[in-house]
């Protein structure tokens, strides 16, 4: 019997905008607005008339709507949807020419080969035998991103270090998909639990007039419990791999990661060109600048906020360690580059409010410092940089494909009245109930609106003042809102993070679906569990 073979990705997510167009032939447009209603902001529904489809709306408040349903429209959504997530696909693009010239000058497989030569030095310890290296690693490496998540909501950063973590992974003797989760799910995962994620909590908490970040002594809760969860299931999952590779739905695909990691510690020739010493002075000479510009760096994490000399302290570890790794060989030097990296992006997210554009600007030097350092010409970075952007295309046009989703629905006008429709379905039930059914809601719109702020303006002005009603703490609508933006992020085709992410990990969306569902529904399923006690128990800042 044949095998039945599983549509392209591209073809599924060209299915679900089909399935979305016919759907604004469906469900009637309306539109929430904001009014002012005794002195405060609330939003109301509005349907669009009839009389007036594709045209603007004579109802109050929304002269300005304009909806029609669609149809050929499935085919200029791909321009829209591209438009609407240029930053991500730019973003893709970049990282990926500076990671192809970083991984050319073969710093990566010698920094495997190094820590890998270090777990089996580890390995000799009885203790360490029983526990096993590997699982540390996992849970250190997981346990480090589901904190960034939680604290500064990090999300598209994770697709740089997923072109790091994956390698690893595999040349640990797990697949492609145990990589993906030590970054990505790890983060996803904080991001759900968000103890001061501004870009969720921060966002939920000021539209609700909660004041900031309170409550995070039961979040914090929350944030264990789920990092647990995710990282049981996580080494589970990696230990059943290790013992039968050929297990993993990801065994045939990751043959492009298998043979990268293939190179041996014999055949890397080590060197130090004097190229690379200039590229040393050079960077050094702007970091002393901008650190006595900006000698004091202050953290804003939630409420309170640190201020340290860490450009200074970051300039002399870097020098430091670049007069280390020069005298042994240039990989060990693009290594340093690399942690540097890592440790600016953190500084420049949590103390200068840096974004996608920042970020990828930092791995464009990167890899054009990387390149130098092995002594590359400039034409020959370039023709590098080209290269890496043609093998991390595909990743970038599914985020754009998977954007025109979104596009579709909100052109046709059905998003409000989707989440119209879902909200008066909380009438007339209990305190847990309802608070459930906001959860519920919440999950629901995180799959067509996966944008955690934009649903927070969207959905909070409508469940804040309706908890008053139903007397449930605005602070356990916050929570519902926070659990329904994280976890189904980690599977909706409309999320371009997630897309993304799968793009660079070379994982097709169905086999992540394959993989990811249950763990999923595990995670909704404590998600409900959690939200219980917001409603039952007095707890600190609820």
């Amino acid at each position: 019997m044949k095998k039945r073979k599983v549509p392209h990705t591209f073809v599924i997510v060209f299915f679900i905008i089909v399935i979305a167009a016919v759907l604004t032939w469906i469900i009637p447009p309306g539109k929430y607005v904001s009014e002012q209603v005794d002195g405060e902001t609330v939003m109301t529904f509005h349907y669009l008339d009839e009389s007036n489809a594709g045209g603007p709306s004579t109802g109050s408040g929304t002269a300005e709507f304009h909806a029609e349903p669609q149809t050929w429209q499935i085919f200029s959504a791909f321009y829209k949807g591209f438009v609407k997530q240029g930053n991500i696909i730019v973003f893709i693009l970049i990282i990926g020419g500076a990671f192809w010239i970083m991984n050319k000058s073969k710093a990566i497989d010698m920094g495997i080969h190094s820590f890998l030569k270090f777990t089996k030095r580890l390995e000799r310890s009885p203790l360490m035998q029983k526990i096993g290296v590997n699982n540390i690693v996992i849970i250190l490496i997981m346990l480090l991103f589901s904190l960034f998540g939680s604290v500064f909501g990090m999300s598209e950063e994770t697709i740089a270090f997923a072109l790091i973590i994956i390698p690893l992974a595999v040349s640990m003797g797990y697949d492609s998909i145990v990589g993906l989760c030590m970054v990505y799910v790890a983060a996803h995962i904080g991001f759900s639990g968000a103890m001061l994620n501004p870009f969720t909590i921060g966002i939920a908490q000021g539209i609700a007039g909660i004041p900031l970040f309170t409550g995070i002594g039961y979040r914090a809760v929350c944030w264990a419990i789920l990092t647990v969860v995710g990282i049981v299931f996580v080494l589970w999952y990696a230990n059943k791999v290790k013992k039968n590779p050929r297990s993993s739905i990801m065994y045939e695909d990751d043959a492009y990661w298998r043979k990268s990691a293939e190179v041996k510690e014999e055949e890397l020739e080590r060197y130090t060109p004097r190229k690379a010493w200039w590229v040393f002075a050079f960077l050094t000479v702007v970091l002393i600048v901008f650190s006595v510009l900006y000698p004091m760096t202050t953290l804003k994490i939630g409420n309170n906020e640190t201020t340290l000399p860490l450009l200074p302290i970051g300039t002399a570890v870097f020098v430091l360690l670049s007069i280390i790794t020069l005298r042994k060989t240039v990989h060990y030097f693009v290594l340093t580059l690399l942690f540097a990296t890592v440790y600016f992006l953190v500084v420049g997210v949590l103390g200068y409010e840096w974004y996608i554009m920042e970020i990828a600007s930092l791995f464009l030097v990167l890899g054009i410092a990387s390149g130098l350092s092995v002594d590359k010409s400039a034409s020959d970075i370039a023709k590098l940089f080209l290269e890496g952007m043609g093998d991390i295309l595909s990743a970038a046009v599914i985020v754009g494909l998977s954007g025109g989703i979104v596009i579709i629905l909100q052109d046709g006008g059905i998003i409000d009245t989707i989440l119209y429709g879902l909200s008066k379905s909380m009438s007339n039930m209990g305190k847990i109930a309802s608070a459930e059914i906001m959860y519920g809601i919440q999950t629901l719109i995180n799959i067509v609106i996966p944008s955690g702020s934009a649903k927070a303006a969207i959905t909070m002005p409508i469940m804040a003042p309706f908890s008053d009603l139903i007397g449930i703490s605005r602070q356990a609508t916050v929570v519902a809102f926070q659990f329904g933006d994280g976890f189904t992020n980690m599977i909706t085709p409309t999320s371009g993070v997630l897309m993304a992410a799968l793009g660079v990990a070379r994982i097709p969306w169905e086999k992540w679906v394959r993989f990811i569902w249950k763990f999923i529904l595990v995670l909704v399923v404590i998600g409900a569990l959690l939200l219980i006690p917001t409603v039952t128990m007095e707890l600190a800042g609820f």
